[in-house]
C-alpha cells in the first residue's frame, strides 16, 4: 500500500509564489534576497498554520541557491537546492524550543554557529516557538543573535510575540504573518481538490474554511478528514454533518420568521436545532454572527468585512435588503444579551425563546422594555 502523504504537507509551497495569502511579505522577502540586504535576525509571527516556518524554510533555501531565477525564487535545480528538497542539506538547523527550551540546547547552537557552510553562503538556523525559551536559554542566546557571524542567520518563529523580550524584538527584523482569508483558504482548496480528483460543492468549502478559522494548515487537515468522509464527492450537506456545523438555512430560515411575525414557526424551528443536538449556547452564538453578517452586508462599503464565498454572499444580501438596520442593531443586542445570560439561567431554553420573540416583537414594530 503507497505511504498516504496529508495535504498539508503533500502541498506545503517549495517557493515564495507557491505561498497563499502572504503576498506582500513574500514580495519583501525577495527583494531582500535580490538586493543583497540580508538581516542576521529575522522574527516571524502570526497565528498558527499560516506559512512561517513554511515560509523561514523556503528563505533558507533561497538564499543559497546556486542560480536563483528571475522572479526571486530558488531554482531547484542546483545542488544547494536538491540537497534542500531531499532534507540532506547541511546549510539548515531547526529547533523546536517548545521541547528544546533549556540553556543547554542554545549554547550548543551558538557553538554551531562558528562553523562556516561547505555549500552556499548562509547557514541558516530556525528556532521554531521561540517564546518557549527559558530565561536562561534567551540570556545565553542575546549575544550570538546580536553579532553573529556573516555567514549566520536566525529565524525566530513564534504565535506569541507579547512574550518575547524587548530586547530579543529589538535585534530582529519583524514580519507579522497575516490571518488566511476565507476566500485565499477556498482557492488553495478549490486547486488541492483539482490535483486530487475531488470533486466538491463550493458551500462544502467555504464551511471547510470558516472551521479553520485563518489557518491554511487546519484548512487541509479538514479537507482531508472530510475527504475521506465524503469518498471523494465533497457535498455541503455531508460536510456539514462530518463537522458538526448547524445548516446556514436554519439562521435564514430563523431571520424569515422574525419579519413575518411567525412566532410558532420559530419556537419549532428552534427544537428541531436542539434535537439535532446542537445545545443553546451554540445556536446564539451562529445568530450572533448571522445577525452580525446581514448588517455589513447592508452597506456597500462594509460589505468587505463578509468573508465568505460569493454565493452565500449573495443570500446575505438580498436577505439584508429586507431588514432594517434599527431592526438588526436592536436584535445584536437582544443576542448578545441572552449569551451574557446563558451561563447563569437556570432554565436556558426558555431564556433563548424568550429571545427569539422578543426579537420578533421587535421586527414587527412592538416596543419592548430593556433588560
Amino acid at each position: 500500500m503507497e505511504n498516504y502523504i496529508v495535504s498539508a504537507r503533500k502541498y506545503r509551497p517549495v517557493t515564495f509564489s507557491s505561498v497563499v495569502g502572504q503576498s506582500s511579505l513574500t514580495q519583501t522577502l525577495k527583494n531582500s534576497i535580490s538586493s543583497g540586504k540580508l538581516a542576521h535576525a529575522y522574527l516571524f509571527c502570526g497565528p498558527r498554520g499560516v506559512g512561517k516556518t513554511t515560509c523561514a524554510r523556503i528563505f533558507a533555501k533561497t538564499i543559497n541557491c546556486l542560480t536563483p531565477l528571475p522572479n526571486g525564487d530558488a531554482c531547484e535545480q542546483c545542488e544547494s537546492c536538491q540537497a534542500f528538497n531531499e532534507q540532506r542539506s547541511l546549510n539548515i538547523h531547526e529547533l523546536d524550543a517548545a521541547s528544546n527550551n533549556g540553556v543547554d540546547a542554545i549554547r550548543n547552537l551558538c557553538e554551531q554557529v562558528n562553523i562556516p557552510p561547505q555549500l552556499g553562503k548562509y547557514k541558516v538556523y530556525i528556532i521554531d516557538e521561540v517564546h518557549m525559551l527559558s530565561q536562561a536559554a534567551f540570556n545565553a542566546f542575546l549575544k550570538t543573535l546580536e553579532e553573529p557571524p556573516a555567514h549566520a542567520i536566525f529565524i525566530l518563529a513564534t504565535t506569541e510575540k507579547h512574550k518575547l523580550l524587548p530586547t530579543i524584538l529589538s535585534r530582529c527584523q519583524i514580519y507579522d504573518f497575516n490571518r488566511m482569508t476565507v476566500q485565499d483558504i477556498i482557492g488553495h482548496l478549490e486547486n488541492v481538490a483539482q490535483q486530487e480528483g475531488i470533486s466538491y460543492e463550493p458551500a462544502a468549502l467555504n464551511v471547510i474554511a470558516q472551521k479553520a478559522d485563518g489557518g491554511m494548515r487546519d484548512a487541509l487537515s479538514i479537507f482531508d478528514q472530510v475527504a475521506a468522509f465524503c469518498q471523494g464527492n465533497i457535498t455541503y450537506q455531508q460536510t456539514i454533518a462530518d463537522l458538526n456545523v448547524l445548516d446556514a438555512a436554519y439562521y435564514f430560515k430563523i431571520v424569515d420568521c422574525f419579519l413575518s411575525g411567525n412566532i410558532p414557526e420559530l419556537m419549532l424551528t428552534y427544537n428541531e436545532i436542539l434535537s439535532k443536538g446542537f445545545d443553546g449556547s451554540y445556536f446564539i452564538g451562529g445568530l450572533n454572527t448571522h445577525l452580525r453578517n446581514l448588517l455589513v452586508s447592508k452597506d456597500a462599503m462594509t460589505v468587505q468585512l463578509l468573508e465568505t464565498s460569493d454565493e452565500i454572499r449573495q443570500q446575505y444580501a438580498a436577505q439584508a435588503q429586507r431588514c432594517d438596520a434599527r431592526f438588526l442593531y436592536s436584535a445584536l443586542r437582544k443576542c448578545t444579551d441572552c449569551d451574557l445570560n446563558y451561563k447563569q439561567s437556570q432554565n436556558r431554553r426558555l431564556l433563548v425563546e424568550l429571545m427569539l420573540i422578543e426579537i420578533s416583537q421587535i421586527a414587527q414594530g412592538a416596543p419592548i422594555s430593556p433588560t
